[in-house]
């Protein structure tokens, strides 16, 4: 792991002036319009009508009245997806036996969506296809086309029910409504339930924290970068890895111009702030925010305090006497010099109009979920107020449309901000929330024996298996729907209902201690879950394509001048000094 030296020039990005600024203006007018599409909606009922399905298919859920079946039926919503657990209500469609085994897609439906994820850490590695995949609109092509295949299979081959989770939980089946209405519902699920909410928040954090610029010159030394490394790793829970990443990113760059040893500092920053800090909330990382669009607490994530303090701060004091003991002795008398001559304050702007913005973004994420009532509205609605669908979206895009046309032009300029990063996780995360589908069905009716055989044949606790399976694949794939495969699976483990709970002995003991995780529908065992987000948020780190900011990070550090190691050069690093710290992490707290 020697670095090599690099030169300290700075390359037009870091100034500035790296690429056109895009007109930010009309992003603002365009989420204008949009705002006043949902305010037309609205007028007329319609997000309302959804939230009111969603809250009275919870309520017969957790009623749990046997009579209320047929009505379920007649009126085509069941226990919502998103809610209170409780017994599930199934729509019957016409020569569907309810006893018979449950039905999932052959096996070669998986296909898309590996392909798809292969084509993600490959096509950028290969000198023929690394351009033509460096245009977001190819990417489209090829997410949305392998996207298209699975919504075949569906419209032209499925013959088992489907169940459809969004406004409200009901069953979908060919025979009843025909392969077109199944082929509907899965995108439905997809792009509606789950890629909507998704990509609003990545957007909203992108954009606001884009209109921040935190800059200096401090002085290069051990202990300033590990302050900046525990700082970005705390902020990154509480406004997303990518937000606490593009935030501080320029700044450890120009405090650390003048030193010829930083390449081991970005590893550092792309281990602690890019991916280790980020899961305490699910704002933090987006597989923590996909579980908490599955049902999770909001503030569950918390439990996971000793985790993230265990491996975070060891990360921190390792890279503060590695750099202590090894590469800052080597800096040059000149360059320290230099350093020492070159300081300049730090200094902060645009934090008066987008720090606000940022927590209010919190805000409507914690508060607004339209399957749970507001905290507090209780004395004022009975059974409390339910926000409606997509309320939560509005608001996030309303506070960027503030950024965007209040907040100062000179500082996006200078942080060289523009759309492209998040417009191509938009254009890869539309074809992966629907060729994920697939998988996802399989997995919730062979989870438990997959499971079962490599723990038989591994004699391992099942949450160190989820939390290396999890990991493994988080760390060459992407890990958001890495984390959605085995979040179902970990839930396929456990009982769907509150009466299937109390029938198993062993589940109601671990009711009665508080390790049960209430999540859509069903439940989860503690430390399954804790095993599941811990293992897509830190080993999301052992490639540049675990985790998106990896490599907007290793971007901005090289064009800046330092020379990042090779794909499998950084893997090096992480082999090294993170394996040996996860094996620890999970022989202490799982």
């Amino acid at each position: 792991m020697t670095e090599q030296h690099t030169p300290n020039e700075h390359s037009p990005e870091q100034h500035g002036h790296g690429g056109g600024v895009p007109p930010l203006g009309l992003v603002a007018l365009i989420i204008f319009f949009l705002l006043c599409g949902y305010g037309f909606m609205a007028s007329q009922g319609i997000p309302q009508g959804w939230t009111r399905q969603a809250v009275e298919a919870e309520s017969h859920g957790a009623a749990g009245h046997a009579a209320d079946v047929d009505h379920a039926t007649h009126e085509g919503h069941d226990h919502a997806d998103h809610g209170v657990p409780g017994p599930r209500v199934e729509e019957k469609a016409p020569g569907v036996d309810a006893h018979a085994e449950p039905h999932h897609p052959p096996y070669y439906m998986v296909a898309p969506f590996a392909l798809l994820l292969l084509c993600i850490a490959v096509l950028p590695l290969i000198p023929a296809t690394a351009h033509w995949w460096e245009s977001n609109l190819h990417r489209f092509y090829v997410a949305a086309g392998l996207g298209l295949l699975t919504l075949l299979y569906y419209a032209l081959a499925c013959d088992f029910p489907v169940d459809r989770h969004w406004p409200a939980h009901s069953v979908v089946s060919a025979a009843e409504h025909g392969r077109s209405a199944v082929a509907q519902t899965i995108f439905i699920n997809a792009i509606v339930g789950d890629f909507i909410p998704f990509i609003i928040l990545l957007f909203s954090l992108f954009t606001i924290t884009g209109g921040i610029r935190i800059e200096g010159n401090l002085k290069a030394s051990p202990f300033v970068n590990s302050v900046i490394l525990f700082i970005g790793a705390v902020l990154a829970s509480f406004i997303g890895t990518t937000g606490a990443a593009m935030l501080l990113i320029r700044l450890l760059l120009e405090t650390n111009k003048e030193r010829k040893y930083k390449v081991h500092t970005v590893v550092f920053f792309i281990f602690c702030v890019c991916n280790c800090g980020g899961c305490l909330t699910p704002l933090g990382d987006p597989p923590l925010f996909l579980g908490y669009l599955k049902g999770v607490d909001f503030f569950w994530t918390m439990n996971l305090w000793k985790e993230w303090a265990f491996v975070n701060c060891i990360l921190v004091g390792l890279y503060f006497l590695w750099d202590t003991a090894w590469y800052y002795p080597k800096e040059s008398k000149e360059d320290k010099e230099n350093d020492n001559n070159h300081q300049s304050g730090l200094k902060i702007s645009g934090l008066g109009l987008n720090l606000p913005l940022l927590l209010g973004v919190v805000a409507a994420v914690a508060l607004l979920s339209p399957t749970k009532p507001v905290l507090g509205t209780e004395k004022l609605v009975d059974g409390g107020w339910y926000p409606w669908y997509f309320l939560r979206e509005a608001i996030q895009l309303g506070l960027c449309a503030i950024s965007l046309a209040f907040g100062g032009r000179k500082i996006r300029e200078a942080n060289s901000f523009n759309f492209a990063a998040i417009i191509e996780v938009a254009a890869l995360f539309f074809g992966i929330f629907i060729c994920m589908q697939a998988p996802l069905q399989i997995l919730n009716v062979e989870g438990k024996n997959v499971v079962a055989q490599a723990k038989a044949k591994l004699h391992a606790e099942e949450p160190i298996l989820f939390f290396w399976a999890t990991g493994s694949l988080s760390s060459v794939l992407d890990n958001a729907p890495t984390y959605v495969v085995f979040f179902e699976t970990a839930k396929s483990l456990s009982p769907n209902s509150e009466e299937e709970l109390k029938k198993d002995p062993h589940f109601v003991e671990l009711y009665d201690k508080g390790q049960m995780v209430p999540v859509g529908t069903g439940f989860i065992e503690f430390h399954l879950l804790a095993a599941v987000s811990l293992g897509a948020v830190f080993m999301g780190a052992m490639t540049y394509i675990g985790n998106g900011p990896n490599f907007m990070v290793k971007a901005i550090a090289e064009q800046s001048g330092v020379k990042m190691p090779s794909f499998f050069g950084y893997m090096v690093y992480s082999f090294v000094l993170l394996l040996p710290l996860f094996c620890l992490m999970v022989l202490l707290f799982l």
